[in-house]
């Protein structure tokens, strides 16, 4: 954990190399978050074969503030489909479907959908039992609103190393309801570089 200046590339870049400093030796394979340029530019400059997943529910809410309220509801419906489908193939299906209809009243919501299609699909080729896991930040950003609850009540009134103590032993007592990660054991079979497609191992669909 560190603190830093918003979410600038050189506070991003001050936390992912800590990490080494920490003892993670090895590249991460995937790297989920929504849209803060100043994260990805760092991500590319400390692990740049790590892949990008984009955060759908951030995304979602990017999207409908373009549209109207009227229209909100079977958009969502419509992106929901997206992330949803069992398929990389059916996944496109429904991203095409989205801008077919969407693309020319509202050129700006089919715009921010469009311009991040791959990192927002990546979460296919890695196992079904951590697409769950992979979809959203939302886990993080729950942990993340009880400590801005309490630390937008104390600005002011604590030091900095006392602010980041007090940051440090929420996250400690948040991570107590966290879910355990599904398909954790898959893990080794990632890390060792296996294959998989729409989400099973390649070997598995050969047989």
């Amino acid at each position: 954990m560190e603190d830093g200046y918003r979410e600038s590339e050189a506070s991003w870049l001050e936390l992912l190399r800590s990490l080494e400093g920490h003892g993670l030796t090895l590249e991460p394979e995937l790297a989920i978050g929504d849209g803060a340029l100043g994260f990805w530019k760092a991500l590319s400059k400390v692990w740049g074969n790590t892949k990008q997943q984009r955060c759908w529910v951030h995304k979602t809410g990017n999207i409908l503030n373009y549209l109207p309220k009227s229209v909100q509801p079977k958009a969502k419906q419509a992106l929901h489909e997206i992330w949803m489908a069992e398929t990389l193939q059916d996944a496109e299906k429904a991203f095409e479907g989205f801008l077919r209809i969407y693309e020319a009243k509202h050129p700006k919501a089919a715009s921010c959908l469009a311009k991040d299609r791959a990192e927002l699909l990546a979460f296919y080729a890695f196992p079904a039992e951590h697409w769950a896991h992979l979809r959203t930040t939302n886990p993080i950003e729950s942990t993340f609103a009880t400590v801005r609850l309490r630390t937008a009540k104390t600005r002011g009134c604590l030091s900095r190393q006392t602010m980041l103590t007090m940051v440090f032993k929420l996250c400690l007592s948040a991570e107590k309801r966290w879910r355990r990660l599904r398909g954790y054991r898959l893990l080794a079979d990632v890390l060792q570089g296996t294959k998989f497609v729409d989400g099973v191992r390649e070997d598995r669909i050969a047989a």
